[in-house]
């Protein structure tokens, strides 16, 4: 029995089943209206079973997820990249819409009877509105952290950015489910908001990274786990100080005429 090859439109290879082995190009099927109905459901259902899933995922075992997709497990879970934009523009729309942080941010300096050298209250506002965003960008940063702090133990630079990327991930879900609601009933008193919103940052952030990278590297012993993440954590904080500093002094540089009106003119 004569079997019917048809060709790639891609490659030209044969094609005997429904997808090329060469290239992995879908068999020739004329655009109809059944063709419509079976793309549009299978993007759907793929979409929404691989998001679902990989949040779910997260939530139950956070580390022990990422490593298993590293190590190749992946059919059944959402980019790692993609999951982060989507997560981070539904963490955005929260602060910004439902939250209104700038306006809490505008209401609390306002009620500030010691007013700042500069006024950094748009500056604040702004970063506090576009905090999701930042982080998203930040993760090939964050990920140098965590390759310096966990050297050795495996992973590449590129793993750790999948790896950051599931933990951003984590970090957005529990903001979203855990501290967003806190930070809602609080909007209306912007000196508690302020005091919260590091409390319960400082807390998740604490927290889910012993909880991801516990799980992450579950065949270390809990003191090896410890002992990185303080190292993680010294990294961290000398970077911010470094950056906090070449900051200060370009912002003495770009200020300096507005900061000289506070200097007492000599006699």
């Amino acid at each position: 029995m004569t079997q019917n090859y048809d060709k790639c439109l891609n490659c030209e290879h044969e094609i005997v089943l429904n997808f090329c082995p060469n290239c992995g190009q879908k068999k020739y099927k004329r655009i109809d209206k059944k063709y419509l109905k079976d793309e549009i459901q299978y993007t759907v259902l793929h979409t929404n079973k691989g998001f679902f899933y990989t949040i779910k995922k997260l939530l139950l075992s956070p580390g022990k997820t990422t490593r298993n997709f590293i190590d190749g497990n992946r059919v059944n879970h959402y980019k790692p990249i993609l999951l982060v934009f989507v997560l981070t523009g539904l963490s955005m729309f929260v602060v910004n819409k439902i939250i209104d942080i700038e306006q809490i941010y505008f209401n609390y300096y306002k009620a500030r009877s010691i007013q700042p050298l500069f006024d950094t209250t748009k500056l604040q506002a702004f970063s506090a509105s576009y905090t999701p965003i930042l982080m998203v960008l930040f993760i090939p940063i964050q990920s140098i952290f965590t390759w310096l702090a966990f050297s050795k133990w495996g992973h590449n630079y590129y793993e750790h950015i999948v790896m950051n990327a599931f933990f951003q991930a984590l970090i957005t879900i529990l903001n979203i489910v855990l501290a967003y609601p806190i930070l809602f009933l609080l909007k209306d008193y912007p000196s508690i908001f302020m005091l919260a919103q590091s409390f319960l940052s400082f807390v998740i952030m604490t927290i889910a990274a012993f909880w991801f990278f516990r799980g992450f590297y579950h065949n270390r012993s809990f003191e090896d786990v410890l002992l990185r993440l303080l190292l993680l954590f010294g990294i961290a904080i000398t970077a911010i100080i470094i950056i906090s500093i070449v900051g200060a002094i370009v912002g003495m540089f770009l200020y300096r005429e507005e900061m000289q009106l506070f200097i007492p003119a000599r006699q």
